[in-house]
Order: structure tokens, then C-alpha cells, then sequence
């Protein structure tokens, strides 16, 4: 199951994410999406559990938990279908 972390402090790093959500159970993986030019997390990020329940316990216990002083968001990640991005609508 993915999940979809937001309002992360922009101090967290994928290892310290990575092994509070491995208090949880195994994560398949973990990725905190980045500001291309500066390379600075943007403050929200997703990681993947591998299993379903464990993965859900994770939101119950961490959705609306401050982190660093920060109120975070845990949910389940929408899933756009493969291939979603801008580049995919046709400028006509």
C-alpha cells in the first residue's frame, strides 16, 4: 500500500522517515519529493509498506501527530494511473 505523508519538516530526511515508518512494519520504499532546482524537500513525501494492514495501522497512529513541532497528514496515496504527469495533456 502506498501512502502519501504531508507537511513534513523540511529537516527530515528518507533515513529518519524510513525507520519511523519501519516501527510499523516493512517498508518497500520510501521517497521525500524534492524542489528540482534547489534540490529541498518540498514537505511532503510517500513510502510504500508491504503489507496493507501494517500500512494502515501506520496512518491510525501517525495522521495528525506533530513531527519536529509540525502537523503531519498520513493517507492513503491517490493513485493517478500510470503514466499521470502534465506532459500527458495535448496542447493543441
Amino acid at each position: 500500500m502506498k501512502v502519501f505523508i504531508g507537511g513534513l519538516p523540511l529537516e527530515v530526511s528518507e533515513a529518519e522517515l524510513n525507520a519511523v515508518f519501519e516501527d510499523f512494519g516493512p517498508v518497500k520504499s520510501l521517497r521525500i519529493i524534492k524542489d528540482r532546482e534547489t534540490k529541498q524537500s518540498r514537505g511532503f513525501g510517500f513510502v510504500e509498506m508491504v503489507n496493507d494492514d501494517e500500512a494502515k495501522e501506520a496512518i491510525k497512529c501517525m495522521n495528525g501527530q506533530s513531527y519536529y513541532g509540525k502537523r503531519i497528514t498520513v493517507n492513503v496515496a491517490e493513485d493517478n494511473g500510470p503514466g499521470f504527469n502534465r506532459s500527458s495533456f495535448s496542447r493543441n
